[in-house]
């Protein structure tokens, strides 16, 4: 007797497992530094690491707390529309990692939005399991 479908049926159990687990792990909130590229004016706030966002986005009153000079323009697109938001590079460190990184300063978005161009840059990523941020090999192709 052959049953067809076992091998698929476990898969799905898997993924529905997989995904429930993920529901309920949260947000993954971590503590960054931010600053000027010349790093003289370093502060420590929470970041939100948005996996669906690419870049990072600074609220205003951050940038304008540590100095960043902006560079221009750059329309998003986002849940709620299209936005301008003003371009930045800032230094972002995030356990140990740091690095001058391009971002948009945001008047609307008032938490740390960590984008994945930042934890590219950083070598670090999502661990599904954990929920926290692991180390990451970068690739090259």
């Amino acid at each position: 007797m052959k049953i067809y479908g076992f091998h698929n049926c476990a898969i799905s159990f898997l993924s529905i497992f997989i995904l429930i687990y993920l529901v309920k792990m949260g947000h993954v909130i971590v503590k960054v530094k931010v600053g000027p590229p010349s790093r003289e004016r370093l502060i420590e706030v929470e970041g939100l690491v948005d996996t669906g966002a690419t870049l990072t986005v600074i609220p205003r009153k951050v940038s304008n707390e540590v100095g960043l000079e902006m560079v221009g323009k750059t329309i998003v697109e986002t849940g709620a529309g299209k936005l301008e938001l003003d371009r930045s590079r800032a230094w972002i460190e995030i356990e140990g990692r740091g690095d001058i990184i391009p971002v948009l300063v945001s008047d609307i978005i008032d938490k740390l939005l960590i984008g994945v161009t930042t934890l590219e840059i950083l070598g670090l990523q999502v661990d599904p399991i954990t929920g926290k941020l692991k180390e990451w090999t970068l690739l090259l192709h």
